[in-house]
């Protein structure tokens, strides 16, 4: 029976993710080699990537000896499941206090105030 899928990524099983949504599709074999340092060892690998498809993330199909592994969820959604996931845990799921931190705590450059203004304006646009 499949575990229910986590909420977030382990920093271990992201650095897996990044590689598959970098590639389309890799065996094991594939993601060690592309993994940046420090390496992990294939078995490693292989154990992650088990728990990527138990936790409803990849999947695989047979490719000779080999299993390739393809992402079945896309990285935006990961991202979204994560800030909501911190959110919910640090926040008491309030948006705003989660603005106010990041946006206090960050040195923003004028494209970043001119596109959160201009987000402002739209969510303003859209109450009305």
């Amino acid at each position: 029976m499949s575990r229910k899928k986590s909420l977030v990524l382990t920093d271990h099983e992201l650095r897996l993710m990044e590689v598959l949504w970098s590639k389309g599709e890799a065996t094991v074999a594939d993601v060690t080699q592309a993994l940046k340092p420090p390496n992990l060892a294939y078995n490693t690998v292989l154990s992650t990537m088990r728990t990527l498809e138990d936790k409803g993330y990849v999947a695989h199909e047979e490719t000779g000896r080999a299993f390739t592994y393809r992402p079945l969820v896309e990285r935006d959604a990961a991202a979204k499941s994560a800030v909501n996931h911190v959110l919910t845990r640090f926040f008491q799921n309030s948006p705003n206090a989660l603005a106010v931190t990041l946006l206090d705590d960050v040195p923003l450059r004028e494209t970043d105030r001119e596109q959160i203004r201009k987000l402002l304006a739209r969510k303003t646009k859209a109450r009305k």
